[in-house]
């Protein structure tokens, strides 16, 4: 959420740099309403500091054995008792104009940070480098294909037992991905994160904080009786973690690693990779997400990614990294680098994991802040898968396939898996 001072203060900043993501704001009447709850706040803040200067008055007067009936003391509770009703009018006028900012402040993403390149879309993406060779050959088959001919997954009966864009991963196929997610898991824990294992179902609020609702409510599974709803991605329970906490100066960076299931509906991508992998409502994910001071958070941007591509390093598996511009980048972040995995069968990248700084954006949702001598400040939060299960698997067999028709598999994966290779069955 965007900073209420910089909203009243420096509106034409705001508006700018909005204007650097394709978004159109009236911070006129965004400006008016944030000046607006400022003096009611100014007001009350006032009117209280004469109640409580009144009521010490009357009590000392009374304590040093004046009559509590006296003239005196009797006009200064008449005129404490007026400033609290109006000091309960402002409270009820704030409330209100309070709530109309919030949700106006909601809905707006965070601003691009400065090195962000400016575009309008994924074309204007800018790569900064490449890793490994990919390969390129003539009738390579796609994951599917593969899957298929291995018995690794079952999309039929899916449907069946939920909906379309659901997989039942099979023998070899659920093998492989139990031994992804503990592969990643163990890589990152090595490095120094924390493992954490989150709930799935989260409540509104969470959603919130991290900048998923009010702008993605159509693209989320809800549980509406309990206000609940199906976590799109672990970075959401994890930023509430601390929500609404201080976090001691000497912990940062708190830095974490969740293994999660994540659900999306995949609102408006109906008939885009209807096959495979790819696009699902449900998929499990590593998620990495850290909470560092400030001043640390472009470092800690360059680390995270660099976490990330050490799991495509281990496995073996070609990618390369794209800064996103200004206008594709996502809602809560301020700078995005993107990997992409090279898949074979279909010769193109693919998206594989999305490493993202948000600045104080996310905290600012979440109350969530640090004290720096005896100021409390906002920390920044940092998020990017590390990595995407299903699409590290696509991106598997379509690198390992040999011509007998087994998958050769990375050198790094063989001791979680049991085996370098599945096997034809």
């Amino acid at each position: 959420m965007l900073d209420q001072r910089l909203v009243r203060e420096n509106p034409t900043h705001i508006s700018k740099e909005l204007g650097r993501r394709g978004v159109e704001v009236d911070m006129t009447s965004l400006q008016t309403l944030a000046k607006k709850q400022r003096d009611l706040e100014v007001f009350r803040s006032n009117l209280q500091t004469d109640s409580n200067r009144i009521g010490k008055e009357v009590g000392q007067r009374i304590k040093n054995g004046e009559n509590p009936g006296s003239d005196l003391l009797l006009e200064l509770r008449k005129n404490g008792n007026e400033i609290k009703k109006k000091i309960a009018q402002y409270e009820e006028e704030e409330k209100i104009i309070s709530f109309e900012l919030k949700q106006k402040l909601l809905a707006l993403p965070n601003l691009p940070s400065p090195h962000c390149p400016n575009g309008k879309d994924d074309k204007d993406n800018l790569e900064q480098r490449r890793w490994g060779e990919p390969i390129v050959a003539e009738n390579l088959k796609n994951h599917w294909e593969i899957a298929e001919e291995l018995c690794l997954l079952d999309t039929e009966r899916s449907a069946r037992i939920a909906q379309s864009r659901f997989v039942t991963l099979l023998n070899q196929g659920a093998r492989l991905e139990r031994a992804l997610i503990n592969f990643m898991l163990d890589l990152h824990v090595g490095k120094g994160y924390s493992e954490v294992f989150p709930p799935v179902l989260v409540n509104t609020a969470t959603l919130t904080a991290s900048g998923q609702l009010p702008k993605f409510a159509d693209e989320s599974f809800r549980c509406a009786e309990d206000d609940l709803w199906l976590t799109p991605t672990a970075e959401v329970p994890v930023t509430s973690l601390h929500r609404n906490e201080i976090i001691p100066f000497k912990k940062l960076p708190l830095k974490y690693v969740a293994y999660s299931p994540c659900f999306r509906r995949e609102a408006g991508s109906y008939g885009k990779d209807t096959r495979g992998l790819i696009r699902l409502h449900q998929f499990n994910k590593v998620e990495l997400f850290w909470f560092v001071n400030p001043d640390e958070s472009e470092g800690a941007h360059k680390q995270i990614t660099n976490d990330a591509e050490d799991v495509l390093k281990a496995l073996e598996l070609p990618y390369r990294v794209l800064e996103l511009c200004t206008g594709d980048l996502g809602f809560s972040a301020s700078r995005t680098f993107d990997l992409e995995v090279w898949l074979p069968g279909s010769q193109n990248y693919r998206e594989i994991s999305s490493c993202s700084v948000c600045g104080d954006f996310q905290a600012r949702r979440s109350g969530i802040r640090t004290k720096v001598g005896k100021v409390n400040q906002l920390v920044h939060t940092l998020n990017g898968s590390g990595l995407a299960v299903g699409r590290t698997m696509a991106a598997l067999l379509e690198t390992g396939q040999q011509p007998d028709g087994t998958v050769k598999l990375p050198k790094a994966l063989t001791p979680y898996f049991g085996s370098d290779r599945l096997l034809t069955q």
